[in-house]
C-alpha cells in the first residue's frame, strides 16, 4: 500500500459516508469465512468496523486476509458500503456500513494470545477474566479489552473535567515535590536513597500536604494538583503504593465553602462524563450518627435500612446478654446518649430466611467483634418465632411498635458493652444484606454524603497515649480550644469525608494556622518540642510569618473512577497498577540492581529476598 496512513477511525463511519474510499488503521478482532467472503472486524480505541473481503477483490488481498489472526496490526483501503435495512447491527455504531478492500497491508503480527481480547461471557452473562497476575503480566494486551479501554478513557476525562472547573473558579495548578522530608504521617515511607548526600535519604510524598499549607503561607489562595502519592504499606485489600488524588487547599475560607466548592466539581464531572445529574448539595451526616444508624464512618445509603436503639428490650425479659450489654452501655451514654444494644429490622423476608443464612450473617458480625446475633421472625400472626422468641413471647406488640417492625420481619440484634463495636458490628451485616438482598435504590445510582464532626482524638490503648483521628494539622472546633487538655476524648476537629456508596472517596479539614495551638497538639499526643521541630519545624516556622486561615480537602481519583465505573478495585481504572503483594508482573518490578549502583548510593544489602 502506497500511503497506509488512517484516513478516519474505526468508530467514525456512517452511512453517510458511503462511496468515500477509507484507509482503516487497527487491530485484527475476530475474522470469519462466509460463502466465499472474508469478513475482518477491524478495531482501535474508537470503535469497530467491519471490513470485507469480497469476490471482486484481488488475489492478493484474498491471500492476505486468509492469513490474518487476531491481534494482527494492519492497515486496510477501500470503499464504503452502506448495509441493508435488514443487515443493520444496531449493536455497532458503525453497524450501518462496511468496508469493501481493495487493498490490505500487514504492519506487524501477533503470537499466539495469552488470553482471549475479546469477552468470553458465561450464560448468565458474567465475562470470564484471566486470573489477575496473567493479566498484570500481559498489561498492554489487557488494555486493549473494551472495557479496560472505557475505563482508561474515562478517567481521562475525568481528570480534564476537574481541571476545567476549577481552573473557572480561580484555581491554580501548582506541582509540589516528589522529593521531600521524611516525616511520620502513619503509613511507612518510600524512601531515595542520595548519592552525593552519602547517609540521606529523601522519602516520596504520602500526600502534599505540608507543601500545599506553605503554598497558602506564600499567597496563592487556590491550589490544586492532580497528586501522585506513594504510601509503603503491607499488602491489604484495594490497596495501591502509587495513588492519585484531586489535592485541593483554600485560603480564608470555612468548611461550608470547601464542601460547596467540592459538590460542585463533582456535579460537573459527573455531568460532563456520564451525563449524569447529582444533587446541589449532598447529605450531611455527623461522625456519632453515621455509626449510630448504619455502623459505619462510610455507610452506603443507596438502600434505607436503618439501626435502632433496642435498649428498652433488656428490661423487658431476663435475656442476660441484653442486660449485660446495656449495662455496661449506659456506662458511655453520657458522652455518646446512645446505647450499646443495636437491632435492625429487615422488612418481609422472615419466611425466606434459613437459619444457614441467618448463621452467615452472625459470621459477619463476629468478624467485628460481637459475640453474637440474636434474633427472632414475626410470623403471619404476629408473633415471634425462632432465635430469642421464647424471651419476648407476649411483648410482641411493645416490640413491634418501637421499632417499627410487622408481619414476615426478620429481628436482628448486637449486644455489646461498648457502644461502637455493636455499632460496627451490627453494621456490617445491614451492608451484607444491602448486597444479598439487592436492596439497592436503582434510581440512586451514585448516593454521595458529607461525614462531619469526627472525634479530633483517640486513645491507644496499647500504647496508652492520645493520637489525632485525622492529622496533627487539623483545626479542633474553636468551642473546644478551651477543654484541649483538660477532656481530648471530647473534642471535635474541623475535619470532614465525603463518602459514596459505602467508600471514602475524600478527606479533608481545616487547618491549624496558629503555631501556639500546634504546639498544644503536638503535646497531647506526646510530641516532644524537639521531636516536632526535627518533623514539623519549617512548617511551624512558616506560620510564624502571617499564616492565613486555610482548609482542603483531597478526593482520591483512582476510587472515584471506580465507583462510576462499577468496578470493585482501583486495579481496574490505573493503567500499570501493582498486584497486591506491591509487584509488576510485566517487568518485575521491584528487581535487583547491580552492585554497582549500591556503591554509588553508599548501601549495602544485608539480606536479598529468598535468602
Amino acid at each position: 500500500m502506497e500511503n497506509s496512513k488512517r484516513t478516519c477511525t474505526c468508530g467514525q463511519l456512517t452511512a453517510a459516508d458511503a462511496g468515500k474510499t477509507v484507509i482503516l488503521n487497527g487491530w485484527v478482532h475476530r475474522t470469519r469465512e462466509l460463502g466465499g467472503l472474508t469478513f475482518i472486524l477491524l478495531r482501535d480505541r474508537y470503535g469497530i468496523t467491519q471490513v470485507v473481503v469480497g469476490d471482486k477483490a484481488a488475489d492478493d488481498v484474498k491471500k492476505i486476509a486468509a492469513q490474518l489472526k487476531s491481534e494482527y496490526c494492519i492497515a486496510v483501503k477501500g470503499v464504503v458500503a452502506a448495509r441493508n435495512e435488514k443487515d443493520i447491527n444496531k449493536e455497532m455504531s458503525t453497524g450501518a456500513i462496511e468496508v469493501e478492500a481493495q487493498e490490505i497491508e500487514v504492519f506487524t503480527t501477533a503470537q499466539t494470545l495469552p488470553f482471549q481480547i475479546d469477552e468470553v461471557r458465561q450464560k448468565d452473562g458474567t465475562v470470564v477474566l484471566p486470573n489477575e497476575d496473567l493479566r498484570l503480566k500481559y498489561r498492554y494486551l489487557d488494555l486493549r479489552r473494551a472495557p479496560m479501554q472505557n475505563h482508561i478513557i474515562l478517567r481521562s476525562k475525568v481528570t480534564f473535567a476537574v481541571r476545567e472547573y476549577l481552573t473557572k473558579l480561580g484555581f491554580l495548578e501548582i506541582e509540589t515535590p516528589t522529593f521531600i522530608k521524611s516525616t511520620p504521617e502513619g503509613a511507612r515511607d518510600y524512601l531515595v536513597p542520595s548519592r552525593v548526600h552519602p547517609g540521606k535519604f529523601y522519602s516520596l510524598p504520602q500526600s502534599p500536604q505540608l507543601y500545599k499549607q506553605l503554598l497558602m503561607v506564600s499567597g496563592f489562595d487556590k491550589y490544586f494538583q492532580i497528586a501522585r502519592c506513594y504510601r509503603d504499606e503491607d499488602a491489604r485489600g484495594d490497596r495501591q503504593p502509587e495513588f492519585t488524588q484531586i489535592d485541593m487547599e483554600m485560603s480564608f475560607t470555612d468548611r461550608d465553602e470547601v464542601l460547596t466548592v467540592t459538590e460542585g466539581m463533582l456535579g460537573h464531572v459527573f455531568k460532563e462524563t456520564l451525563g449524569y445529574e447529582l444533587p446541589v448539595h449532598f447529605d450531611r451526616i455527623s461522625w456519632d450518627d453515621a455509626f449510630d444508624l448504619y455502623g459505619s464512618d462510610k455507610p452506603d445509603l443507596r438502600f434505607d435500612m436503618k439501626m435502632q436503639d433496642a435498649a428498652f428490650m433488656a428490661d423487658l425479659a431476663d435475656f442476660n446478654a441484653f442486660k449485660a450489654g446495656a449495662a455496661n452501655a449506659s456506662k458511655t451514654i453520657e458522652r455518646h446518649k446512645r446505647s450499646g444494644l443495636k437491632a435492625l429490622v429487615v422488612k418481609n423476608v422472615a419466611d425466606k430466611f434459613s437459619r444457614k443464612n441467618i448463621e452467615a450473617l452472625e459470621a459477619v458480625a463476629k468478624t467485628y467483634k460481637a459475640k453474637g446475633l440474636a434474633w427472632m421472625k414475626i410470623d403471619a400472626a404476629g408473633k415471634f418465632e425462632g432465635g430469642i422468641s421464647k424471651f419476648y413471647a407476649g411483648k410482641e406488640d411493645e416490640i413491634c411498635s418501637k421499632l417499627n417492625a410487622q408481619k414476615n420481619d426478620l429481628l436482628l440484634f448486637v449486644s455489646d458493652e461498648k457502644w461502637q463495636v455493636a455499632c460496627v458490628a451490627l453494621g456490617a451485616v445491614r451492608k451484607q444484606l444491602g448486597k444479598d438482598l439487592n436492596l439497592y435504590n436503582p434510581a440512586d445510582e451514585f448516593h454521595f454524603a458529607w461525614i462531619i464532626d469526627f472525634p479530633y482524638f483517640a486513645w491507644n490503648e496499647e500504647e496508652n497515649h492520645w493520637e489525632t483521628e485525622h492529622h496533627m494539622f487539623t483545626l479542633p472546633q474553636k468551642k473546644y480550644w478551651d477543654t484541649l487538655e483538660s477532656d481530648p476524648g471530647s473534642v471535635k476537629g474541623d475535619l470532614y469525608d465525603l463518602v459514596m456508596n459505602g467508600y471514602e472517596i475524600a478527606s479533608g479539614s481545616m487547618r491549624i494556622n496558629d503555631p501556639a495551638l500546634q504546639e498544644r497538639i503536638f503535646e497531647i499526643v506526646g510530641y516532644s518540642r524537639e521531636r516536632a521541630d526535627k518533623a514539623f519545624g519549617f512548617l511551624v516556622n512558616a506560620f510564624k510569618f502571617g499564616a492565613p486561615p486555610h482548609g482542603g480537602i483531597a478526593p482520591g481519583l483512582d476510587r472515584l473512577v471506580m465507583l462510576m465505573c462499577h468496578e470493585d478495585s482501583i486495579k481496574e481504572v490505573i493503567a500499570f497498577p501493582k498486584n497486591t503483594l506491591a509487584q509488576s508482573p510485566m517487568d518485575d518490578c521491584p528487581s535487583y540492581v547491580d552492585d554497582a549502583q549500591l556503591k554509588d548510593l553508599h548501601i549495602v544489602c544485608t539480606e536479598r529476598e529468598g535468602e
